[in-house]
C-alpha cells in the first residue's frame, strides 16, 4: 500500500508548503466525506483512494507551484465542483482567503459541509452561476487571484474567471498536458477581457506518469462592462 502521507508532503515540499499529520487527517475526512457523498450526488468519476490522492489532492496542491499564492491573498475558486483546487489550497495555506463558486446547489451543500467537518476558517461557498455573480460589485474586480480547474476550453474560462480579477492579479487555469492549441485560439479573446498569458507552468504528479499545466494569466487592463456576456452565451459562443 502506498504512504499517502508520505507522497502528499512530497508534493507539499515540492511546492514550497508545509505539511504535517493535522493537515493530512483533514486531507482523509475530506476524502472520506467525497466518497460517501458522492453516492448520493454526482460529484467525481475519481472515486479510489489512490486516485483521489494522485489527481485531486496533489494535482491541487501543485498549484503554489505559483509563488504569489503562497502569500495572504484572496482568491475565487470558479466552478469548484467538488471544491478542487480550493478546499486543498485552504488545507495547506489556511491563511488564504477562499470563496467557492458552484451553479449546482447540491454540491454547495457538500462544500459547505466540508466545511464544517474540517472546521475550516477563511473560506466560504456562494451558489450561483460565475456569470451572475461576477457583475455584481461586491465581487468584480476584487480578488487577488481567480482560480479553476473546470472542465471547459481557455476561452470559456478566461470569460468566467477574469472578469473576478483585480488590475495586476491573476487567472490561474489548471489544464492538462497538451495546452499549446488552446493557448493560441484563447490568445484574443484573453486580450478582449484584459489579460495577458505571462507563463506556463509545467506540474508533475508523485509516483505517477501525469504532467499537466498551470496557465498563468496577469491582469493588466480592465475587463469591459460587456463581459461576461449573459448566462449560456459563454459556452455556445466562445469568444475568438
Amino acid at each position: 500500500m502506498l504512504d499517502y502521507f508520505n507522497i502528499m508532503k512530497d508534493a507539499c515540499t515540492d511546492v514550497g508548503a508545509d505539511f504535517d499529520r493535522k493537515k493530512y487527517d483533514k486531507f482523509i475526512d475530506y476524502k472520506n466525506l467525497l466518497q460517501c457523498w458522492n453516492k448520493k450526488v454526482n460529484l467525481t468519476t475519481i472515486i479510489e483512494d489512490e486516485q483521489i490522492i494522485k489527481k485531486h489532492f496533489i494535482d491541487c496542491i501543485k498549484i503554489f507551484k505559483f509563488v504569489p499564492l503562497k502569500k495572504k491573498v484572496n482568491f475565487i475558486d470558479v466552478g469548484t465542483g467538488a471544491g478542487f483546487p480550493g478546499i486543498p489550497m485552504s488545507i495547506v495555506k489556511p491563511d488564504i482567503n477562499v470563496i467557492l463558486l458552484d451553479s449546482l446547489a447540491k454540491r454547495v451543500n457538500f462544500l459547505n459541509e466540508v466545511i464544517s467537518k474540517l472546521k475550516l476558517k477563511g473560506i466560504t461557498t456562494i451558489h450561483g452561476r460565475a456569470e451572475d455573480i461576477s457583475r455584481k460589485f461586491e465581487y468584480r474586480e476584487s480578488f487577488d487571484v481567480s482560480v479553476s480547474r473546470a472542465v471547459a476550453n481557455l476561452s470559456v474560462l478566461s470569460e468566467f474567471c477574469i472578469p473576478y480579477v483585480k488590475l495586476g492579479g491573476y487567472f490561474v487555469a489548471m489544464k492538462g498536458p497538451s495546452v499549446e492549441n488552446e493557448i493560441k485560439e484563447s490568445k484574443n479573446a484573453i486580450s478582449i477581457l484584459g489579460g495577458k498569458i505571462e507563463d506556463i507552468i509545467e506540474v508533475e504528479i508523485e509516483k505517477s506518469e501525469l504532467r499537466h499545466n498551470l496557465v498563468i494569466i496577469k491582469k493588466i487592463k480592465n475587463t469591459p462592462k460587456a463581459y461576461p456576456r449573459k448566462a449560456g452565451t459563454v459556452s455556445k459562443k466562445p469568444l475568438k
